[in-house]
């Protein structure tokens, strides 16, 4: 009983308050490291030794603290662009997954057209116009790690006592601990005015805004060294590739982990907000100011494992979403599917079922998606070469990110589909590797 207490507050209380004193600090350390001490920890590390964490924090973070007027100009004038385009541009209506109490989220899937949208209005202002250096982003990061950093704080407050005293649907709760319900959330999907809280932030601001820092990047080490090095050339081609996939597969994403499960609390919304493009621009980050030369072969290389790890990760998670479109009335790799109906109940008592797919991609490991999502991020991360270790923050991050994502959607799913999950796994014995794990 000692030991279930003790786990209990360690997961719902302690952990949620270090994370939430921890993780901003980091965002903005990343930056400075990238940028001015050449992505180097040992640096970094012999700054602390000798000045001491606060001091280090206050000399690296203090003047970007509480950003600029031009960071929280261009946050809002992005904010709304994208709020903008989320209402106007035409796109069909996608449906969620059922939701714990029984109700299915509506969504317009407009990103694709969001996303172009969004980068020729970029080019055409900065580029073609010139109302703003189209390095404005990476020029003002800094300011705008620290302006996100409280967006992200503040809303999340906002979104905690919206979901105590206004939801907007039947899945909100409260479990009594103000820490771990501001960091895990109180609703599972808000909106306000219309707007789907969780789509725009994790999507249209931060995957969108994930793409604008890589074009400023881009230009900002061709403005500064009159030419684009091939080692950024294929890191900021792989990203774009993955965020162009992730747009075109959005309604897809609409129907995973983050949204169906994870509630629009801090550990989601401050993350997509500040985190994202902390951490995910690392390596661009890193390479304005340390350009490499891959050579053709490397450069070659990296390309193709990168954009085919990419595009099986799309086909991995179309498959599935294809099978469970056409209820099991379509091939998989040229054969009948492999399908485990799995039955569960909704929090209203409402009986539904799920198809699981243990066929194709689904049959070499349960999360074998994960696989090539590491495999293109490490892709992106290797034009950095060896050098320094901060660039490769994002691949070590990932890796353990996608590691517990497995362990939990594995617990998620035994609790949620119980015998039916069992037969699945005997079916599929693997996690994330064939044969490893």
């Amino acid at each position: 009983m000692a030991e279930a207490e003790g786990s209990s507050i360690l997961h719902t209380t302690i952990l949620p308050a270090a994370l939430l004193v921890v993780t901003p600090p980091i965002t903005g350390l990343i930056w400075y490291t990238d940028t001015r001490l050449d992505g180097s920890i040992t640096r970094l590390a012999e700054w602390i030794a000798s000045a001491g964490i606060f001091a280090v924090l206050a000399q690296a973070l203090g003047p970007i603290a509480l950003g600029s007027p031009a960071a929280w100009a261009m946050i809002a004038v992005f904010a709304a662009v994208e709020l903008l385009l989320m209402r106007v541009l035409p796109g069909p209506m996608s449906d969620g997954p059922v939701t714990p109490m029984g109700e299915i989220p509506h969504y317009k899937a407009n990103g694709v057209a969001a996303f172009a949208v969004t980068i020729l209005l970029f080019l055409v202002f900065s580029l073609g116009f010139g109302v703003f250096p189209a390095t404005i982003i990476y020029d003002h990061f800094g300011e705008l790690i620290g302006a996100l950093n409280l967006t992200g704080i503040a809303l999340c407050f906002g979104l905690y006592f919206k979901g105590r005293w206004a939801p907007s649907s039947a899945d909100h709760s409260v479990s009594g601990n103000a820490i771990f319900d501001y960091y895990w959330g109180t609703e599972l999907h808000p909106r306000i005015a219309g707007w789907d809280v969780k789509l725009f932030i994790n999507s249209r601001f931060g995957m969108m805004g994930w793409a604008l820092i890589l074009l400023s990047c881009a230009t900002k080490q061709y403005e500064k060294d009159g030419v684009l090095s091939d080692a950024m050339g294929v890191a900021i081609a792989l990203q774009l590739l993955y965020i162009a996939k992730f747009f075109w597969w959005e309604a897809g994403y609409l129907r995973s982990l983050d949204i169906a499960h994870d509630r629009a609390g801090f550990y989601l919304c401050w993350a997509c907000l500040a985190w994202l493009p902390s951490v995910y621009s690392g390596s661009a980050l890193y390479l304005v100011g340390h350009p490499q030369h891959l050579g053709a072969l490397l450069a070659a290389l990296l390309l193709v494992v990168g954009c085919g790890a990419i595009l099986i990760n799309y086909f991995a998670d179309a498959q599935r979403q294809r099978v469970r479109r056409a209820n099991r009335n379509v091939r998989v790799w040229g054969r009948t599917p492999v399908i485990i109906e799995a039955h569960y109940e909704t929090a209203r008592g409402e009986i539904r079922t799920n198809l699981l797919l243990a066929s194709g991609w689904w049959g070499l490991a349960r999360h074998f998606h994960y696989v090539p999502e590491f495999v293109a991020a490490l892709c992106w991360t290797l034009p950095a070469l060896f050098d320094a270790a901060v660039p490769y923050f994002y691949v070590v991050y990932l890796a353990i990110l996608l590691t517990h994502r497995a362990w939990r959607d594995d617990k998620r799913c035994a609790a949620k589909y119980g015998a039916d999950w069992a037969a699945y796994c005997t079916r599929v014995p693997y996690r994330v590797i064939p044969g490893i794990i």
